[in-house]
């Protein structure tokens, strides 16, 4: 039978890293250049156009986490993982060759396919080989891993294009990142099917999962642990697709530079990527709701700043305070979703969750994109701050404390019995 815990499982549990750093990479290299490569070479001037790459990415992305959820606990993770390495392999060949806007939308499609499989799938293994003691820990890495190659990416993508030009050159990294991702996920990675089995028998539930509609539902109002998650991870990505989106054109405008701007597409990331090394062992130890509602204040703060001060260094200081908020919510939004659900159901639920969460990309590029065009860049980020403070309200408001109930001795039976109702 497998053995749960990360000594137990250090090695597959660091490959996994390796890989979710090359998922990061993969989507890292657009954040500095795509908006201003919509701008300067391909002549577009609305807001709302200039996102719709991030448009597509985000609603499927958000569908394609859905998916992988349910695929991955029915047919298992490796097969997903891989799966998702095979539909990113046209993207960065897409974007360096691209004669119209629409290439590159297209190419986006294909991103947020790749990005929901690959990520859904490295997040619900390394909660498989973790087990319940150390979910926080392990999303914290997990995360780290993907956000610090996400800022990495988008410094290097900035370097090269300053250099070199906006394309082809900054995108032969993307050959090389699915390259790697996808020899790693074919050659090295092993499925952790076992793992789950190990759990669910060793918490006595039933092997069935929850029907994937039934979850959703829930998952809209209900269940207030998923619901409260829910919506807080949607804000919280609605914030990173203006910070994508919004954030570089706001930049230039402003008069920085393209190495300035790559510096401050690197800052935010980084210290998301960073600090989740901390946030996330936290909520193992302290309670999963008040980092949440922290974070998701902190980034309103942060919010507010970047539209208030738009030199180099208030940006900077913005930028770097919006990571540490968002560093805070987003590996304890993953383990908080975790806790509620069996481990037969969990990669479904985390699907479900990541679905709405990264509906906010979409959600965020359309009505940041409509909002800019109308009443400016500066005042869309105020709007978006006044919206993320009043999703901390909510969480407060409605979220249970999931860490306190898993670690309460009755926890698993009394997550077992609402999973033997499920059809």
């Amino acid at each position: 039978m497998a053995t749960l815990g990360l000594r137990a499982n250090a090695r597959q549990f660091w490959l996994l890293v390796l890989v979710n750093a090359f998922v990061g990479g993969t989507v890292g290299l657009e954040r500095s250049i795509l908006p201003l490569l919509a701008e300067r070479e391909f002549g577009i001037a609305s807001g709302a156009a200039t996102l719709s790459f991030l448009i597509s990415f985000g609603i499927v992305k958000a569908c394609a986490n859905l998916a992988a959820g349910g695929l991955s606990d029915r047919y298992g993770r490796k097969r997903v993982l891989v799966a998702g390495w095979l539909l990113g392999i046209p993207v960065p060949l897409l974007i360096m060759l691209a004669p119209t806007w629409g290439w590159i939308v297209f190419a986006n499609l294909l991103l947020g396919a790749n990005q929901g499989l690959t990520w859904s799938t490295t997040v619900a293994m390394k909660i498989d080989l973790a087990g319940p003691a150390r979910r926080g820990f392990a999303m914290g890495l997990n995360e780290f891993a993907g956000y610090l190659a996400v800022a990495l990416a988008a410094l290097a993508s900035a370097a090269i294009a300053e250099r070199w030009g906006l394309r082809p050159e900054p995108f032969y990294l993307g050959v090389v990142f699915v390259a790697a991702g996808l020899a790693l996920s074919l050659l090295l990675v092993k499925d952790t099917s076992a793992h789950v089995l190990a759990e669910a028998g060793a918490a006595a539930m039933p092997a069935r999962p929850e029907r994937l509609g039934k979850l959703l539902v829930r998952s809209m109002w209900s269940d207030k642990a998923l619901s409260s998650a829910s919506q807080a991870g949607l804000m919280n990505n609605l914030n990173d697709g203006v910070a994508w989106g919004i954030f570089p054109l706001m930049f230039a405008s402003s008069g920085l530079s393209l190495r300035e701007i790559g510096w401050l597409a690197f800052a935010y990331p980084a210290s998301w990527g960073c600090v989740q090394l901390w946030t996330g062992a936290l909520s193992d130890r302290y309670g999963r709701r008040g980092l949440i509602a922290g974070g998701m204040f902190l980034q309103a703060a942060a919010l507010l700043f970047v539209a208030r001060w738009q030199g180099f260094r208030g940006s900077m200081a913005g930028c770097l305070v919006l990571g540490v908020g968002t560093a805070m919510v987003y590996p304890t939004l993953l383990a908080s979703v975790a806790d509620s659900a069996p481990p037969t159901t969990r990669a479904t639920a985390l699907g479900v969750y990541r679905f709405w969460r990264d509906s906010g990309y979409a959600l965020g590029a359309l009505s940041a994109g409509i909002l800019a065009d109308t009443l400016g860049m500066s005042l869309t980020v105020v709007l978006v701050a006044i919206a993320t403070a009043g999703s901390g309200v909510i969480v407060l408001a409605r979220m249970p404390e999931t860490r306190a109930r898993r670690n309460d001795p009755g926890a698993e039976a009394a997550r077992a019995r609402p999973a033997a109702r499920y059809p």
